[in-house]
């Protein structure tokens, strides 16, 4: 009985979504204009074989040094699409000043998007900004504590009940509609085999599915799709590197007080 009641605690409380806070002046966000020029790289070496479905690795020696960061990449990216402002007709600053500018950025609340943009100069784009300055964005970057530690991830190891998911798709689907992307933890459990905090910018309708464009940290070229399939109830990821493809788990986080 004790159980159970932690079970429908935690399913409740999944449910309980924030409210689709609009961005003040909010603008598409774009794959090319606002994804960091580098990626989070894999402390494994990841063999796929997408016919048999499964995957093998080893880890990498010698290990990546940049790596272990996708919850930080995913929820630093939403907070300069939100928060900051690239003029690239002003003046370049020094590095120290875009030290400033980057912190200021990421001292902002990702669960809400109030406030003032942050003015960084003699860019155009977080694509130009982190390619020109990727050591001190890398080095302002939360380490691996971000995503090990992120509050939200005490929902992966609770059951994900019968339409639950389906409500999950649909409050992502209609939190983009309303101008703001979602990092969305997509999972499997206890395998683990898919354990990855992803930004979902856009979904594209279809009768049968949703096919939400995400921002995959691990890929810094072109995004990923996750897909909620309507008949099957179920979201699937795509094949990459590191995942043959298919089922998975998937829930909006940064989002309200357990999330």
């Amino acid at each position: 009985m004790d159980r159970l009641l932690v079970v429908l605690l935690a399913a409740t409380l999944a449910a309980c979504h924030a409210q689709h806070r609009p961005v003040p002046d909010a603008r598409p966000f774009r794959f090319e204009r606002d994804t960091f020029a580098f990626a989070n790289e894999t402390v494994w070496e990841y063999h796929v074989d997408p016919e048999r479905g499964t995957t093998w690795w080893h880890e990498r020696d010698p290990r990546p040094p940049f790596s272990l960061r996708c919850g930080a990449i995913a929820r630093t990216a939403r907070q300069f699409a939100e928060r900051a402002a690239f003029r690239a007709d002003l003046p370049p600053a020094d590095e120290a000043t875009y030290a400033r500018l980057v912190r200021a950025v990421t001292a902002t609340d990702p669960r809400h998007p109030r406030g003032p943009r942050v003015t960084i100069p003699g860019y155009a784009s977080l694509r130009d900004f982190s390619g020109a300055h990727a050591t001190l964005l890398q080095a302002v970057l939360d380490g691996p504590a971000a995503s090990f530690f992120q509050r939200g991830n005490w929902r992966m190891i609770f059951p994900f009940l019968p339409g639950e998911q389906r409500r999950e798709a649909e409050h992502i689907a209609a939190t983009i509609r309303a101008g703001r992307t979602v990092v969305v933890h997509v999972l499997r459990y206890p395998e683990l085999t898919m354990n990855h905090l992803v930004l979902a910018y856009a979904v594209d309708e279809m009768p049968t599915e949703l096919r939400f464009r995400t921002y995959d940290p691990n890929d810094a070229e072109a995004p990923v799709l996750l897909t909620w399939r309507r008949g099957a109830r179920t979201f699937t990821w795509e094949h990459t590197p590191y995942f043959p493809g298919g089922p998975v788990r998937a829930y909006e986080v940064y989002d309200g007080l357990v999330r």
